[in-house]
């Protein structure tokens, strides 16, 4: 696991559930964090009320040394950082290693997808590469609510075999084949529900709502056909009940996010009260820019654009959005 943030806790909750502890290795930033879980059991700055059972030698800040013990390596730190999180690693050091992306964002410097970026920048083959989409928030992972994840991956005996490392009696895992759908679409649903969030702050009913979500998943639809056109079904829960989750959901950062800029405070603003990477702020720009290039229909997409990099007004911008939805 490389990551310290509350979706990897819950993702070590779920492997530790199935796994011997001694089978997992965690890297994490924060030293005095590691110290912590040593002694205490448990993250101090997220899902704290769950249980670390891993040995103290499992557990590192060195990164290359975590990763050398791994045959899976789960990506679990926000995009923005994850360049940085690997700048030691080489494309040798991850070969052969099934990769497993549970980031729901784009690398902003080269506007790739977890997935591309790891094919381009590290020459991993895609059947190497394995997607966590949800619907699934880690906070009710930590309290066994009832759950499902999908895991993507263009051979899908590895996905069921990572599948089979994360079901538990409160998770049940699905396959599918379909990585860049299902990544796009994690990406996607971020920037719709800082959407979301704009619109409630500024005062949008659940009328409204439904409808914004509605559009949004066509949105959706139209990009990831464009851009991968398989078969697919984007009513199964990993297009659909993703984005639901996390339009509608109050653990939702993206959304909490998108209520404080619509409230009136500036992006900066939300983001330092937060304390916490809302990927829809960063993914906004990067689907507008590779928009350009596919040039799909996305109006909800460009109006959340315009608030968070343009300086739009949210009531103007989402009044003019609002004639355009149906």
């Amino acid at each position: 696991m490389i990551g310290g943030g509350s979706w990897a806790t819950a993702i070590v909750k779920m492997l530790s559930d199935n796994l011997s502890e001694k089978k997992i290795y965690w890297w994490m930033r924060n030293e005095v964090a590691i110290e912590h879980i040593n002694k205490f059991k448990h993250n101090p700055h997220y899902l704290s009320s769950v249980e670390i059972k891993l040995p103290a030698e499992n557990i590192s800040s060195d990164v290359n040394a975590i990763i050398k013990s791994a045959d899976f390596v789960i990506l679990n730190v926000p995009a923005a950082f994850l360049k940085q999180t690997l700048s030691t690693i080489t494309p040798e050091d991850l070969k052969g290693k099934k990769i497993v992306s549970a980031i729901k964002g784009i690398v902003p410097e080269d506007n790739l997808i977890i997935g591309e970026f790891l094919h381009e920048k590290y020459a991993i083959p895609y059947h190497d590469i394995l997607v966590v989409s949800g619907p699934c928030h880690a906070e009710e992972v930590a309290f066994e609510k009832l759950s499902y994840l999908t895991i993507a991956c263009t051979d899908v005996e590895k996905a069921s075999a990572f599948a089979a490392l994360l079901n538990t009696r409160y998770i049940k895992t699905n396959v599918s084949d379909d990585i860049f759908g299902t990544e796009y679409a994690a990406v996607l649903k971020n920037i719709y529900a800082v959407a979301s969030g704009i619109c409630h702050g500024i005062g949008y009913g659940d009328n409204f709502q439904a409808v914004l979500i509605s559009n949004a998943i066509r949105e959706i639809n139209r990009f990831v056909e464009v851009v991968h056109p398989i078969n697919r079904d984007i009513k199964e829960s990993a297009y659909l009940g993703d984005l639901l989750v996390t339009a509608y959901s109050q653990f939702s950062r993206n959304r909490t996010f998108g209520n404080m800029v619509g409230k009136g405070y500036t992006v900066k603003s939300a983001q330092l009260e937060m304390n916490m990477i809302a990927e829809g702020y960063y993914a906004a720009k990067c689907m507008h820019i590779k928009n350009q290039a596919y040039n799909v229909e996305m109006p909800i997409c460009k109006a959340v654009h315009n608030i968070l990099y343009e300086n739009r007004s949210p009531q103007i911008e989402m009044k003019l959005l609002a004639e355009k939805l149906n």
